[in-house]
């Protein structure tokens, strides 16, 4: 951002940032609901097979896929969610950028354009935050 010069070209970059996080995040909802899915198949599941089963060596070893899977798919949605967490810095990091003198009400305008676009990792039109992440963990 620091090497663009003025205002207008760190414009210009967040509108072809936020466009091709818009397009990315629509091209894998659907991959990250299925997913979702199988993490709400495979929990139940495992807690089924260590009650039946008992926890024993060999019971451990049969759900160690399933654990394995679903650390995977949280730290997946972690790293979607960083995303997020990273675009909400932008408007800080460019406040604390120096355009030249006189040049403060225009990087004023272009913080609070980059605020609210609001851009980031967004599955069906909802902005996934670490937030989001950490509750679907807990739940």
């Amino acid at each position: 951002l620091s090497q663009l010069g003025s205002t207008e070209n760190v414009s210009d970059v967040w509108n072809v940032t936020q466009a091709v996080l818009r397009k990315a995040s629509v091209c894998v909802e659907r991959s990250l609901l299925m997913l979702c899915l199988i993490l709400a198949f495979i929990l139940p599941l495992t807690l089924m097979d260590l009650r039946v089963l008992g926890i024993r060596g060999y019971s451990v070893a049969v759900t160690l896929p399933a654990v394995c899977v679903t650390f995977g798919i949280f730290y997946m949605l972690l790293l979607a969610a960083a995303v997020s967490e990273k675009c909400a810095q932008v408007p800080a990091l460019i406040n604390a950028m120096h355009f030249g003198e006189g040049m403060e009400a225009s990087r004023q305008r272009t913080v609070e354009y980059v605020r609210n676009s609001a851009a980031g990792f967004y599955v069906f039109d909802a902005r996934l935050t670490t937030g989001m992440v950490l509750k679907l963990i807990y739940i």
